[in-house]
């Protein structure tokens, strides 16, 4: 059975296209995340994912890989861990994502404690999606080199991990070096939620396969077209010795113009194994975003 989440951009005022400064307070404003969440769990869907920007530097010149324009969500969106905090406390049930985390950008001691923390809160409900990040001038101002990204990555990862494990937890490398540290609470999955990695490229799979519970890529019908990348990850799982019936597959399907991706694009990532599929509702008003995530629950159950 094929499960559906819902991704969403919590932001701080109205999304009504592209954002001009000073003008980001007329219209109605967006749907709150903790509406959404309710609307979520109540129309039956599997999980809620949230983004990660902490700013966006101006100038900037990293390329967005969505265009030559950047939303402004971008730059007005919640932080995710409180964002999913809210999200939690008025739902029972859904499983509470990032998507992604740009942990090159985050102190592993603070998102150890902020993940372990969510998934007490929520019964064990947190799914970490993570990133290496794409923006070199935002990560710079978090003291992180974009060259180094994927090492700090790993680090922080293995880190996080004896935090969650470990009463007395230590660990030494390059980037995250500590020694033996008391730090709770656990997190109520044991060893930490599971860890879905949104990276594309070849020496991606690898890096799954190595210190990852699943892979999470973005789709995009003409856009970014699904591969061979289940194989890639096959391959890379038993060059480890790591059973591949031990990493989820989970996916994100954008529709560049509104609304799910048709029911055709679905059903190829379906045929292909993908057991998520996270479909997109837009940072619009409330009846807006009622409406299309509608559109997407009727996907999800014709799909099911």
């Amino acid at each position: 059975m094929i499960d559906f989440g819902i991704f969403y951009f919590p932001t701080d005022y109205p999304q009504n296209g592209v954002y001009e400064p000073n003008d980001c307070t007329s219209g109605p404003p967006a749907m709150s995340i903790t509406e959404l969440a309710v609307a979520v769990e109540e129309r039956g869907f599997e999980s809620l994912f949230v983004p990660e920007h902490t700013h966006i530097p101006t100038p900037r010149r990293t390329v967005w890989a969505g265009g030559p324009i950047l939303p402004s969500e971008y730059w007005h969106t919640l932080d995710p861990f409180v964002a999913l905090s809210a999200a939690a406390a008025v739902t029972r049930r859904i499983r509470l994502g990032t998507g992604i985390a740009i942990l090159p950008q985050r102190d592993p001691f603070t998102c150890a404690k902020e993940v372990a923390s969510l998934d007490w809160l929520s019964a064990g409900r947190v799914l970490l999606g993570i990133g290496s990040g794409w923006n070199a001038e935002e990560m710079e101002h978090h003291g992180s080199a974009f060259t180094d990204r994927w090492k700090i990555t790993r680090e922080r990862v293995l880190a996080m991990k004896r935090l969650w494990s470990d009463d007395l937890a230590e660990f030494h490398g390059d980037f995250v070096n500590f020694d033996s540290v008391l730090s709770f609470p656990k997190p109520v999955q044991p060893g930490g939620p599971p860890i879905l990695l949104g990276v594309q490229s070849r020496a991606g799979f690898a890096r799954i396969a190595e210190y990852a519970d699943g892979w999470m890529p973005i789709f995009v019908p003409e856009l970014m077209e699904p591969g061979d990348g289940i194989e890639q990850l096959r391959r890379a799982a038993a060059k480890v010795g790591r059973p591949f019936e031990s990493l989820s597959l989970s996916c994100y399907a954008f529709n560049p113009f509104g609304g799910p991706p048709p029911d055709d694009f679905l059903r190829r990532l379906i045929d292909m194994g993908f057991q998520r599929i996270v479909l997109r509702v837009a940072s619009v008003e409330r009846s807006e975003g009622l409406r299309l995530l509608d559109a997407c629950a009727e996907v999800a159950t014709r799909l099911a």
